[in-house]
């Protein structure tokens, strides 16, 4: 489970913005939201979902992107662009768009905070951070390098590596991973390491993963790529179902998807996946090259057609029918899914009952999270998030930098404190948070019209 993630100078936020998921202290209520990890003899409580809000252009999809991009470093190893990708995140495939325009060559830092258990049940807190200059806003010929990468685990430091050096290597964290006879040769392993030291590529993929330990560096890089999955921007989510079969033609129907568009509401057809015929054409559509199809019966002698579902059906019944398997592997796996704009044309009562499921901890048994941005102030509700739970993104109209906050972090006295029960939505549109802007088009479609105020009195 996600615990904490911080980011720097990243687009918007030129200061670190922090997105906490551990419990704030001394915040009380709805407690069977809450998730429990313990490392030794450390204890600690994680929320099971976020929401973000925030005014457009705030910076909220600059978060969530953050994310992706230090997912994406991680897993290829090194900070050079990608070959293909396809993400619409143009960051992750153009890294020179990451550093904020204004700042030259300031670094870029991402810290991730992390719970995962390994086979035999042994729990591991993993906290890796990645200090690097990507160069000036779109300087793509800059040659960019790695200031500095740490890995801790159980708080202890295992590893720290500067531009040209290994500063540290501390095995006894993961000795479970790290041989007998190899802990005598740390000096030796260091040496070896730093002959192929590289200032774009990362340590932990690289001298860590293959000279010190390839199954802990594996523990890692299963997290980012099992249990950390992000929807960059709502209208990306295509079909994720693997067909079981790869006969073309052939449509796959999922039982429990078939069952959750009919709860949904979908009961005039029949809803299945079918493998592309020109996977390249229909490139990004989703793993496996499928695609969403809708059954239709053409006439009385009963008779069927298939059609691509995005060319029959609404595009609310097309994004839900595609996210839900998403949301049931990751409570099936007990992964953190980030989605961006997770309410976008979906009925807020199918919303609703999509979270409570993330908060019952008699259904969300392998510890899943779902964090998401949105402008549906349904959300804002003391029965159904904590103050912990509510997160704003606010953007300064002069030097253009965003900040992001808790409601939590509001307090609970004084003028500004928020109590408990309080009327969380009307606080909202009162500006008493931040995060909310105060629109008018009037006067300029005043001026576009040519209407002259003196000439309506």
């Amino acid at each position: 489970m996600l615990l904490n993630f911080k980011v720097k100078n990243y687009k918007s936020f030129v200061e670190e913005a922090e997105l906490s998921m551990l419990a704030a202290p001394k915040q009380k209520g709805l407690d069977y939201s809450l998730m429990s990890g313990e490392v030794g003899r450390k204890k600690f409580k994680a929320l099971s979902s976020a929401v973000i809000y925030g005014p457009n252009a705030s910076g909220k999809t600059n978060i969530i992107g953050a994310m992706e991009v230090l997912k994406s470093i991680v897993l290829r190893g090194n900070i050079l662009n990608p070959e293909n990708s396809t993400s619409p995140n143009a960051a992750l495939s153009n890294l020179e768009l990451i550093p904020n325009c204004y700042t030259g060559l300031e670094p870029v830092s991402f810290y991730i905070d992390f719970y995962v258990t390994d086979a035999d049940d042994q729990a591991y807190r993993i906290q890796y951070e990645l200090e690097a200059v990507f160069g000036a806003f779109m300087d793509d010929e800059y040659l960019r390098k790695i200031l500095d990468e740490r890995l801790t685990v159980n708080e202890q430091l295992v590893f720290r590596r500067s531009e040209e050096h290994i500063e540290e290597i501390n095995v006894g964290p993961i000795k479970k991973y790290f041989s007998g006879a190899n802990a005598n040769r740390l000096s030796e392993l260091k040496e070896i390491a730093e002959t192929g030291f590289s200032r774009d590529e990362l340590f932990l993929t690289n001298g860590f993963k293959l000279i010190f330990s390839p199954s802990f560096a594996k523990l890692i890089l299963e997290w980012f790529a099992n249990k950390f999955t992000i929807i960059y921007r709502a209208d990306s989510i295509h079909a994720v179902r693997l067909l079981a079969s790869s006969d073309k033609g052939k449509l796959y129907v999922d039982s429990a998807v078939k069952e959750a568009a009919e709860i949904f509401g979908v009961n005039s057809n029949l809803l299945g996946y079918m493998e592309n015929e020109d996977k390249d054409k229909d490139k990004g559509k989703g793993k496996g090259g499928a695609s969403l199809y809708s059954v239709i019966k053409t006439d009385e002698s009963g008779e069927y057609g298939v059609i691509k579902a995005e060319d029959f059906e609404s595009y609310g019944t097309v994004r839900f029918v595609n996210l839900f398997p998403l949301i049931s592997r990751a409570l099936k796996n007990g992964e953190t899914l980030v989605i961006d704009e997770f309410d976008a044309s979906i009925h807020p009562v199918a919303l609703m009952n999509i979270v409570n499921i993330f908060h019952n901890d008699e259904v969300n048994i392998h510890h899943a999270q779902l964090i998401f941005n949105t402008h549906n102030p349904v959300f804002l509700n003391s029965n159904i998030y904590r103050r912990d739970e509510i997160k704003f993104v606010e953007r300064d109209d002069e030097t253009h930098q965003s900040v992001m906050y808790s409601l939590a972090d509001f307090g609970t006295s004084g003028d500004k404190g928020v109590r408990k029960g309080e009327d969380y939505m009307n606080g909202y549109f009162v500006n008493r948070y931040g995060a909310i802007k105060d629109i008018d088009f009037t006067p300029l479609f005043k001026e576009m019209l040519g209407i002259n105020k003196e000439e309506q009195l």
